[in-house]
């Protein structure tokens, strides 16, 4: 960051009083600009023994698969978000069971938060940001062409509950490699 987006003055990187992490700070005007983890939202849409996967038509990992998921708004909760990236990136409805997967990911400042959910129907559809969309058993999901290691981990878990006959919550920190 250079500019404040308050005043438009140049910023500094210093430790505001009574804080103990550096932040931007306008010398002019006095805002401090916080910078904070991005929360990354999304669903894992489930049909009888299937789940619906996304094939990325952006970067990063353009052409790879994932869950419908992305960053967070303003102003939405975090269900709403996970809600709306399955719309927006599979074109699918679906009726959320409750939160499943939550990974840290510090090296990134990123957050995942992956919810359970039922497709409503079968009438998905890639959206803007992917390639295409299908609906994959654990036997069919190509496993070595999964776009991130909190959706394959997710996927992973997913598998490996619905074995056992029940569905826990499961988080973690994940580091870089």
């Amino acid at each position: 960051m250079n500019f404040c987006s308050e005043c438009g003055s140049s910023v500094v990187l210093r430790v505001p009083t009574g804080d103990h992490l550096p932040r931007h700070v306008c010398p002019d005007c006095g805002t401090i600009h916080y910078q904070n983890p991005k929360m990354v939202v999304g669903c894992l849409p489930e049909w009888e023994d299937k789940i619906l996967l996304c094939r990325r038509a952006i970067e990063p990992k353009y052409g790879l698969w994932t869950l419908p998921a992305g960053f967070m708004e303003n102003g939405e909760t975090t269900l709403e978000g996970a809600v709306r990236e399955t719309w927006e990136e599979a074109g699918a409805r679906v009726e959320v069971h409750g939160l499943y997967t939550l990974y840290n990911l510090p090296h990134i400042s990123q957050v995942y938060l992956m919810f359970r959910a039922r497709l409503l129907d079968l009438d998905f559809k890639p959206g803007i940001e992917s390639l295409e969309t299908r609906l994959f058993t654990e036997a069919e999901i190509p496993w070595d062409d999964i776009a991130f290691r909190t959706i394959r981990l997710s996927l992973e878990q997913y598998f490996e509950d619905r074995r056992k006959g029940a569905f826990s919550f499961h988080f973690g920190d994940l580091r870089s490699r």
